[in-house]
């Protein structure tokens, strides 16, 4: 089994600007204990306007801080929100690509809708077409990663001429493609298109077991017909993690944070409403907390032995990442430290014994499944050297038209702009051409 940490950035009100950049400093810091310790992903939200639920919306910036902060664990973008209106594709690709170059390979792209009324109505985004934008726009972003130059594409929700996107990632033919998983019917669809499922359920081990056999049963079967360019064959669950040698301390450590996470999602997601720029989230959960179940994270909350117990029922149903969750509500940086410090040295060995074994003998048994699964995989059709119109810039046709006027004249600065072409004189003279 492997181990990822999972981040929203909760900011309980009343945040500032200074509350947040101690948030994130945090996370930085516990982030580079965690790959010190073993831990092998972390994974960073993409959320906008979530007032006190999450203040992560631009983990790419985030993410560019932290390929210089940690060495070797996986750093994902998960999730990367795809609808066109929110994020162009190409530019999600520019962005991928960048971070997979600063991390020197160990970027894991995730994908997703967005699901509250908040963000889509905030980019004028239609929520009864967020499914097609979805589709469409990690289609070609995965085109666009892995094409040179990327054909240009007329769709129904973007559209855009030939272009290459620069630069490309380091991984090949793009990193590890997934997609956020919250109830069943998305994890079979997230099989279906050959994607890891970031499930963010919080499901039992019993309940994770029968989605992880529906999830590989169509990785292997004629469903599988891949998005990406490669298959991603991986999944991954949420939970809670709060680990101290005296169970009631864990408890008292943890719990306030958890239902506060519970409650500010279902919040945004099922039953609250507020005013932009008045929050009262963090307010109205300490008036409720007390009517709120106290379920201590469903197992991730306890002692070493107990939250090992948890991990292993996972595992023994082929669950492949735990992703856990730590930094929610008025979270203490140095219990977050000192619970995944005492995780790594107690649990953690024992669960990832035999880890490398079950990776390979994993990958050999899928690898036809796979071959064939990309074998089906509909491609765009690569344009040769004539195909690819000429892009003429702004000067030239401005030239053309008889209407340019050279504003960007030598003034004696460090750098002269060449304003005319110098090879011109070369291309009309025969002579000097041959030379």
């Amino acid at each position: 089994m492997q181990f990822g940490l999972f981040y929203e950035h909760q900011s309980p009100a009343p945040f500032s600007a200074e509350k947040d950049r101690q948030t994130f400093h945090n996370a930085l810091t516990e982030l580079e204990l965690a790959d010190r310790l073993g831990y092998d992903y972390a994974w960073l939200v993409e959320h906008h306007f979530l007032e006190e639920y999450s203040h992560s919306s631009a983990p790419e910036v985030f993410l560019g801080a932290l390929t210089q902060r940690t060495k070797r664990m996986r750093l994902g973008h998960g999730i990367a929100v795809m609808p066109p209106r929110i994020n162009h594709p190409a530019r999600v690709a520019e962005r991928i690509a960048t971070l997979d170059l600063l991390s020197n390979g160990r970027i894991e792209w995730g994908t997703g809708e967005s699901g509250t009324a908040m963000e889509l109505e905030g980019f004028g985004v239609d929520p009864d077409l967020k499914k097609d934008m979805w589709r469409e726009a990690t289609e070609q972003c995965a085109n666009m990663l892995t094409m040179n130059p990327y054909p240009g594409y007329e769709g129904e929700h973007f559209s855009m001429p030939t272009r290459n996107i620069v630069p490309k990632p380091l991984q090949t033919p793009h990193p590890p493609l997934w997609v956020a998983c919250s109830r069943r019917d998305t994890i079979l669809h997230a099989a279906r298109n050959g994607m890891g499922a970031l499930v963010f359920g919080f499901a039992a081990p019993e309940q994770a077991g029968k989605w992880v056999q529906e999830y590989y049963d169509i990785i292997r079967s004629d469903e599988c017909v891949p998005i990406g360019h490669a298959v991603n064959a991986n999944f991954a669950i949420v939970t809670a993690l709060s680990v101290h040698e005296n169970e009631l301390e864990a408890i008292r450590r943890g719990s306030q944070g958890f239902k506060y996470f519970g409650y500010s999602l279902g919040f945004y997601a099922a039953f609250g409403k507020g005013k932009p720029g008045h929050s009262t989230v963090w307010e109205n959960f300490l008036k409720a907390e007390a009517s709120i179940e106290d379920n201590h994270g469903n197992g991730g909350i306890g002692t070493p032995e107990q939250v090992y117990r948890h991990c292993k029922a996972y595992a023994d149903v082929g669950v492949d990442q735990i992703i856990f969750v730590q930094q929610t509500g008025p979270a203490n940086h140095q219990h977050i430290c000192e619970s995944l410090e005492l995780f790594a040295t107690t649990a953690m060995p024992r669960l990832k014994q035999g880890e490398e074994e079950r990776l390979a003998k994993k990958q050999a048994e899928l690898a036809p499944h796979i071959e064939r699964a990309l074998a089906r995989k509909p491609r765009m059709a690569e344009l040769t050297i004539d195909e690819i119109e000429e892009v003429r810039s702004f000067g030239l046709r401005r030239k053309d038209e008889g209407s340019f006027v050279n504003v960007r004249s030598d003034r004696g600065g460090g750098v002269a702009v060449v304003a005319e072409d110098p090879m011109a004189p070369v291309a009309g003279d025969p002579e000097r051409r041959s030379a």
